[in-house]
C-alpha cells in the first residue's frame, strides 16, 4: 500500500524502468488529478514491468491503487507538516481549550458562519463562551480570569478598531468602567461615533452596568433623542470642558459641573427583541437562541431541516416536517386579486424563503406573523413541466400543515419510555421517579428500559396502568435527576 508520492516514485522506477524525471511527472500528475497524463503513462509501466517477467494482472492492480491513492496523494514533506501541525492542534486543543478555541473563533472572526460552528462547538466542549463586555473584552476573542471565552468587540459591525483600542486603552489605564457615563466621558469619541455606541448596546456590551439595561438606551422620553444619544452629547461637553478649563484668579482649576442625563425607566426588551438586535449588530445570536426552549420537539418530530430546502430533488414524494421560526413576513396580492405570502423560516442553521399560495394560504395564513414558533409538515411533489421547453421544473412543496411549536410536544407525544442502567439503579433512585411521575399524571404512555451493557441485556416493561402527562416540567426534571429517556 502506497503512503506517499515519493513511494509511488521509486515504485515505477524499480517496477516499470522509469527514468527519474518521468518518475517526477507521474507524481506531479498525481498531485494535479491530471487523468489524461496517467492514462499516457499506463501502458508504459504494464510494457515495460511485463517485459521484465511480471504479471500483467498484479500490475493492472497496482495501476489501478495508484490511481485511487492519486486521488488524494501527499509528498512526505507535506504529510510530516500537517502530522506536526495536527499533533500540536490536538494537544493544544486538549490541554488549552479555552485558549485554542478562542484563537480558532479570532481566525474565523470575518466568516460569521464558521463562528457561529465554532461556538457550537465550544457548546460541545463545555467551554462558556460570553457576549461582548467593555469591561473585559478585546478586539479578537479572548478567555477572562474565570477560563470563559469573550467575544471580540472587534466581530461587532460599525465598531472599529480606533473605538477598540480607546476602549482597551483606557480600561487599562484607569480600571474598569463603572457606569455608562463614566466609560462614555473616558473614551476617545472621536474614535468612538454614536454608531459605535448604539452596536455595543445591542450587542449586550454594555450589560456589564447593572444600573441600566439595553431598552434604556434607545428609549425616548418624546423628546427625539434617546438616552444614548443624550449620554454621548452630555460626554462630548465634558471633555470639551475639561479641554479648555480657565485658571482661576487664584490659581486653581475651575471645573463647570455638568449634570449626568436621567436614567429614563421603561420595561426590559423581551428575549426575542435582545437576540433580534444581537443578530443584527453581530450575525449570530449570542446569549442563546430563540429555538432553545424547543430543542426537544425539533430533535424528536422533525425529521428535516431548513437546509434540506436547498436541494428538494431527493425528497420528491416525501413528507418533511421541520420547526422554525419565522423572522420576516411579506403579505402580498397578486393581479388576480388573491392573498399569497413570502416568508423566512430559521432554524438553528439556515434560512429559507418560502411562498404560500391558493387555499394553502387562506388555511394557513393566520400563523404567518414575524417572530413565531412555528412546527411545519411538507409535502414535496414533482415540478411542473415547461410547455415552452418540455423540462420539469424545479419540485414543489406543497403544506400539509403549521403549528405553534409550543403545542408540538402535547400534540405529539404519545409515549414516554425511561432508560436505566441496570449499574446505576437503587431505591433512592427509583423512590424519586415514582414521586415524579406521580405529580405528572395524565393519558401518555409509560415505558421503562432496563439494560446491561456489558451483558448485552435489554428488558423492556410497559406499564399498563400507569399513564402520564408529557411536559416540558416532567421532562426538564428527569433531566435534572440525570434520568435518560425518549419520546415515541
Amino acid at each position: 500500500i502506497t503512503v506517499y508520492q515519493e513511494q509511488v516514485m521509486l515504485l515505477s522506477q524499480k517496477l516499470g524502468d522509469f527514468t527519474k524525471g518521468e518518475a517526477d511527472v507521474l507524481r506531479k500528475a498525481m498531485g494535479k488529478k491530471q487523468r489524461p497524463v496517467l492514462d499516457k503513462m499506463k501502458p508504459k509501466f504494464i510494457k515495460q514491468a511485463s517485459a521484465k517477467g511480471m504479471d500483467k494482472e498484479v500490475l493492472e492492480k497496482i495501476w489501478t491503487d495508484w490511481e485511487a491513492f492519486a486521488l488524494y496523494a501527499f509528498n512526505k514533506s507535506h504529510s510530516t507538516c500537517y502530522a506536526w501541525i495536527a499533533y500540536q492542534t490536538a494537544y493544544l486543543k486538549a490541554y488549552y481549550p479555552a485558549e485554542y478555541m478562542a484563537a480558532v473563533l479570532s481566525n474565523n472572526m470575518s466568516d460569521i458562519k464558521q463562528v457561529s460552528f465554532f461556538m457550537e462547538e465550544c457548546k460541545r466542549m463545555k467551554l462558556n463562551v460570553l457576549g461582548p463586555d467593555v469591561n473585559e473584552s478585546y478586539y479578537k476573542f479572548s478567555v477572562n480570569k474565570d477560563n470563559a471565552i469573550r467575544f471580540g468587540m472587534g466581530a461587532i459591525k460599525g465598531v472599529g478598531h480606533g473605538a477598540v483600542q480607546t476602549i482597551i486603552n483606557n480600561r487599562k489605564k484607569d480600571g474598569v468602567y463603572k457606569s455608562i457615563f463614566d466609560f462614555a466621558k473616558r473614551i476617545d469619541l472621536r474614535a468612538a461615533n454614536k454608531k459605535a455606541f448604539e452596536n455595543l448596546a445591542n450587542a449586550g456590551a454594555f450589560d456589564c452596568f447593572t444600573n441600566t439595561h439595553r431598552a434604556q438606551y434607545f428609549h425616548d422620553d418624546g423628546n427625539g433623542i434617546n438616552f444614548l444619544e443624550k449620554t454621548v452629547k452630555y460626554a462630548n461637553k465634558y471633555q470639551e470642558n475639561q479641554n479648555s478649563s480657565q485658571v482661576s484668579l487664584f490659581g486653581d482649576t475651575s471645573e463647570v459641573q455638568i449634570p449626568e442625563p436621567e436614567i429614563p425607566p421603561c420595561e426590559e426588551w423581551g428575549t426575542m427583541e435582545k437576540l433580534a438586535r444581537e443578530k443584527e449588530v453581530v450575525g449570530i445570536y449570542i446569549s442563546g437562541h430563540p429555538l432553545d426552549d424547543f430543542k426537544r420537539e425539533m430533535h424528536t418530530f422533525c425529521n428535516g431541516s431548513i437546509a434540506l430546502f436547498y436541494d428538494l430533488k431527493k425528497y420528491v414524494n416525501k413528507e418533511l416536517s421541520f420547526g422554525g421560526v419565522i423572522t420576516d413576513v411579506q403579505h402580498r396580492i397578486s393581479k388576480q386579486g388573491k392573498g399569497w405570502a413570502a416568508f423566512t423560516i430559521e432554524d438553528y442553521d439556515d434560512s429559507f424563503e418560502f411562498r404560500i399560495f391558493g387555499e394553502d394560504y387562506l388555511k394557513f395564513r393566520h400563523f404567518l406573523m414575524k417572530n413565531s414558533f412555528v412546527y411545519v409538515r411538507v409535502m414535496i411533489r414533482e415540478g411542473w413541466i415547461d410547455k415552452q421547453t418540455g423540462n420539469v421544473r424545479d419540485p414543489r412543496i406543497q403544506f400539509n400543515s403549521f403549528q405553534l411549536l409550543h403545542d408540538v410536544l402535547e400534540t405529539k407525544a404519545k409515549k414516554l419510555s425511561i432508560q436505566l442502567d441496570i449499574k446505576n439503579i437503587d431505591k433512592e433512585k427509583i423512590q424519586n421517579i415514582k414521586d415524579l411521575l406521580h405529580m405528572h399524571k395524565g393519558s401518555h404512555l409509560l415505558n421503562f428500559v432496563i439494560y446491561d451493557n456489558d451483558e448485552q441485556l435489554k428488558l423492556n416493561m410497559h406499564s399498563r396502568k400507569q399513564k402520564i402527562k408529557i411536559s416540558q416540567e416532567l421532562l426538564e426534571e428527569l433531566e435534572a435527576q440525570q434520568v435518560f429517556y425518549k419520546l415515541n
